[in-house]
């Protein structure tokens, strides 16, 4: 085990090392200095860490299983009886392992670092800007606005304009800001031109009680991975209830769930790929090559059908378990034929 995570550890430290450079050199330009680029780029990678995890992973245990065959110390226990799948026990727990951390900390914690800096970007816009809509007993409140930001617990909308409707849509009001702001308190906006059911306009600050809140805003537009782990499941139950498709948001879920057991895939797979009788191990390298080149295709396969269920092609959970079954099924059965010959 202690060889299995320095393997996957190195390779984590390689990708990790790449990945940061190349993103605080692209926001190095778009940061006031370079600690706050350093800070943006650490954000970032965190959100690339379940991209790349599962590849790590199994090259991890690719080079742990090269370290122990070229040390003999894998012909040495071959030798004294134990099967792979004895072998390769240390490298499935620490997989695992790694799957349950990545879930239930790492997740968390890349959200809630994220989540202080919420901009447009992170929303799931209609042509290309954000709009709100709030229907109540007493009408209906409507906002346009070219952009968004998050300040504390307040969600800044940057040239808005505003219209409150009667229940039977007649228009009352419309209200335009350069900045409207969403607080618990409601809506409001400073130096407003407001116009009246007459059509008549007046300029001054203008305030509104709503039902929406930063939070509601937020868990309507944020997309499935802005969302923790541990929030997922009260928030697909909620948005189930007000009628809001979460295909995507129950692949997340499944996804972050199942990831010890996408991890125990790779790992199986590493290990069907390291199976030799060679003392030198003279064919390692074509296996390692050939291993890689598998591992992206396996990648594609995964992709394929997480797309399949957030379309709805595929039930989430099918389209999610499918593959690492797949994997173990037959790296196993390699694996067998192996030890079998």
């Amino acid at each position: 085990m202690r060889r299995f995570f320095s393997g996957v550890g190195l390779v984590l430290l390689v990708v990790c090392g790449i990945v940061m450079a190349v993103t605080f050199v692209e926001r190095l330009p778009s940061n006031p200095t370079a600690l706050a680029a350093l800070g943006d780029a650490w954000r970032r990678l965190l959100e690339y860490v379940p991209l790349f995890l599962p590849i790590a992973v199994f090259l991890g245990t690719l080079l742990a299983s090269y370290n122990l065959t070229k040390s003999s110390e894998s012909i040495i226990v071959a030798s004294a009886g134990l099967s792979p799948y004895q072998v390769s026990r240390p490298f499935l727990i620490g997989a695992a392992l790694i799957g349950i951390v990545a879930t239930t900390i790492i997740n968390p914690y890349s959200v809630e670092l994220n989540s202080g800096d919420i901009t447009s970007d992170h929303l799931v816009l209609i042509d290309d800007e954000i709009w709100l809509r709030e229907a109540s007993d007493n009408g209906y409140i409507t906002m346009n606005a070219k952009n968004m930001h998050k300040s504390g617990n307040i969600l800044l909308f940057d040239n808005a304009t505003l219209y409150i409707q009667t229940p039977d849509f007649k228009l009352t009001q419309r209200v335009q800001a350069d900045t409207i702001t969403l607080s618990d308190e409601g809506l409001g906006a400073s130096r407003a031109t407001i116009w009246n059911s007459r059509g008549i306009p007046s300029e001054s600050d203008w305030h509104i009680q709503t039902l929406l809140n930063p939070q509601t805003v937020l868990d309507r537009y944020l997309q499935p991975d802005q969302i923790s782990f541990w929030q997922l499941p009260k928030f697909i139950q909620k948005m189930e209830q007000i009628g809001v498709p979460v295909r995507a948001h129950l692949v997340q879920f499944w996804t972050l769930l199942f990831l010890p057991l996408t991890m125990i895939a790779m790992v199986t797979l590493g290990v069907a790929f390291s199976q030799t009788r060679q003392r030198r191990n003279y064919s390692f390298g074509i296996k390692f090559g050939m291993g890689v080149l598998t591992c992206f295709a396996v990648y594609f396969l995964v992709n394929m059908f997480s797309a399949l269920g957030a379309t709805g092609t595929l039930p989430p959970l099918l389209a999610i378990i499918a593959p690492p079954l797949i994997i173990i099924a037959g790296a196993g059965v390699f694996i067998t034929s192996f030890d079998t010959i």
